[in-house]
């Protein structure tokens, strides 16, 4: 069935506590997190999903592919135990260039986790924006050539591109991500450092935010399409009250009867 899953970042232990609590009070029927691993955070993904496993019925770590070496399996074993559901990407390149990485890609890491851990769903990563269209659906290929079960989008900012990518990848399993942009700060570090593309009537307002989510939710059909909410520097409660209907008697979401939580 058709899922809405929330994005949070673990700023804390005591944060993310506060923010689950905040969600399922106001959202109860909201089952399904996944939480992205930021090299800055106090938290790894997998650490921070553990808190989240406490609240969610659903929670999805994320791996990045380059922080794993294929040799040393315990450190993949660590991160994944307990979970039935990871996402896996490639990752940046750390600031810190003291940090150890590897040269694994996401291809690799996918098929080395699905080959020893057969029973896991494995997320991929969809990114519009990083190459045309033709690239990215030969870059997903060879992910779900890997093992990938099905995939994760990043955010869209334009219905239009969002349809587009909805007729490619029909017959795919996959989270559509959406996320609120208030500012044109934040606007402009989607544009330099995603590429992503904007509606040319996009607004940064909560109000229009909220609309363009609904608009979006009711895009989305059949039980492959699934979405997420990624609320950076948003109030979460606050956003979702525009989009998602509240209360345990509730469907989620408002506007459409697609996806639940």
């Amino acid at each position: 069935m058709p899922s809405i899953s929330i994005e949070l970042v673990p700023r804390s232990a005591e944060q993310l506590e506060e923010e689950c609590l905040a969600l399922k009070a106001r959202f109860p029927k909201l089952e399904v997190a996944n939480i992205p691993d930021i090299v800055r955070m106090p938290l790894r993904s997998w650490e921070a999903c553990r808190i989240a496993k406490r609240y969610f019925r659903r929670v999805i770590p994320h791996l990045r592919a380059i922080d794993f070496c294929l040799t040393e399996a315990g450190d993949i074993e660590e991160a994944i135990a307990g979970f039935d559901e990871v996402l896996i990407v490639s990752g940046d390149p750390p600031r810190d260039f003291s940090r150890r990485t590897f040269p694994t890609t996401s291809v690799d890491l996918i098929a080395f986790v699905k080959q020893r851990f057969p029973h896991l769903r494995v997320y991929a990563g969809i990114d519009p924006y990083r190459s045309g269209p033709r690239a990215e659906l030969g870059y997903l290929k060879r992910k779900r050539e890997a093992g990938a079960d099905a995939f994760f989008t990043q955010p869209f900012f334009c219905l239009h591109l969002l349809e587009a990518y909805l007729s490619m990848l029909s017959s795919y399993e996959v989270f559509w991500g959406i996320s609120p942009v208030l500012s044109d700060k934040s606007r402009g570090y989607w544009e330099a450092t995603n590429q992503a593309i904007f509606a040319v009537d996009y607004q940064h307002t909560l109000e229009f935010n909220q609309s363009f989510a609904r608009a979006f939710l009711n895009r989305l059909a059949g039980e492959h399409s699934h979405a997420y909410f990624m609320p950076i520097r948003t109030n979460t409660v606050t956003y979702l009250e525009g989009i998602l209907e509240a209360g345990p008697d509730k469907a989620l979401p408002a506007t459409t009867a697609v996806a639940e939580g």
